[in-house]
């Protein structure tokens, strides 16, 4: 079994890579797909740098000397690149999301479908975990956290459900977790309310909306005049704060505009439509289904 079948691998990475002998930021390296593919379209002039704070990335590393690994969460973009003298850059890459490989391994947490620890940490030397998070979070806390990132409108009565159960013994396992909630899945519906709230409680062990935030507000200063940024999502929530932000350089989406009625923008957008798998890719890869890519270009600097 593959590490990660990298989605949308060709329209990203010629999106991205316009100048071979540039300096270009993977900042979801994971099994290392998109940046092999980057790698080979790089002279030997241009250099890939790439974070991961996923310890198991490592096992896929790139032996080439314009390659620069980074065990750190991307949140740190500018204080790394600078650090390795690589900003601004020529193109930054965001595959968001879980690869592969987190989902298939069954004590990450991260899916429904196998038994494992209730984990779901990115990196696993830091934070709280999903089994502190079902144990020890309010059922109002629960409700909000299902109704805002799963966007499950039964949030309350599955937060009720954990709560009432995990009085008799904490919910320790993914399968308990699937147990407990089972009497509120409606037939034929159980996979689909599972997957979104398991997504829910991934995006709050890994902060990944404030985590996004912080590394998309760091683009602006990474890239060079006519740099790209190139984001694929998954979910609606990360792909409208991507939107948002290509378009208008703020996360609420509302464009400032100066004394003259122009834009003030950081961005030229250059996918005004996001780019979706074909059907091809779906059949091989199903969980490429959801992926949005967005495509920007910073402005060129008068």
């Amino acid at each position: 079994m593959s590490y990660h079948n990298p989605v949308l691998l060709e329209e990203s990475i010629s999106q991205l890579v316009v100048n071979p002998s540039g300096i270009y930021v993977d900042v979801t390296f994971g099994g290392g797909g998109h940046s092999r593919k980057i790698m080979e379209r790089l002279s030997p002039s241009g250099r890939l740098l790439a974070f991961d704070q996923d310890a198991d990335a490592q096992n896929n590393l790139i032996d080439d000397g314009r390659f620069q690994f980074i065990a750190s969460n991307f949140r740190n973009l500018k204080k790394f690149l600078q650090y390795y003298k690589g900003c601004p850059a020529d193109g930054i890459l965001a595959d968001l999301g879980v690869s592969s490989h987190q989902f298939d391994t069954a004590d990450r947490g991260f899916s429904h479908r196998y038994d494992g620890e209730l984990d779901m940490r990115m990196n696993r030397q830091k934070g709280i975990s999903a089994r502190e998070i079902i144990n020890g979070y309010t059922v109002e806390r629960l409700a909000s956290l299902f109704y805002t990132y799963g966007e499950l409108s039964n949030g309350r009565r599955l937060a009720q459900q954990i709560v009432t159960a995990r009085e008799q013994g904490e919910i320790a396992t993914t399968a308990q977790l699937v147990e407990t909630l089972s009497p509120l899945l409606p037939k034929g519906k159980e996979n689909k309310i599972l997957s979104q709230l398991f997504q829910a409680i991934r995006i709050e062990v890994n902060d990944e909306m404030t985590v996004l935030k912080e590394f998309l507000s760091q683009t602006v200063e990474c890239l060079k005049p006519r740099g790209r940024l190139v984001v694929i999502a998954y979910h609606s929530l990360e792909d409208r704060l991507v939107k948002n932000f290509m378009r208008s350089g703020k996360f609420e989406g509302e464009i400032e505009k100066d004394f003259f009625g122009n834009p003030l923008t950081p961005f030229n957008l250059l996918t005004h439509k996001a780019i979706v798998p074909d059907e091809n890719e779906i059949a091989i890869n199903p969980r490429a289904r959801s992926a949005k890519l967005r495509v920007a270009e910073k402005h060129n600097e008068k």
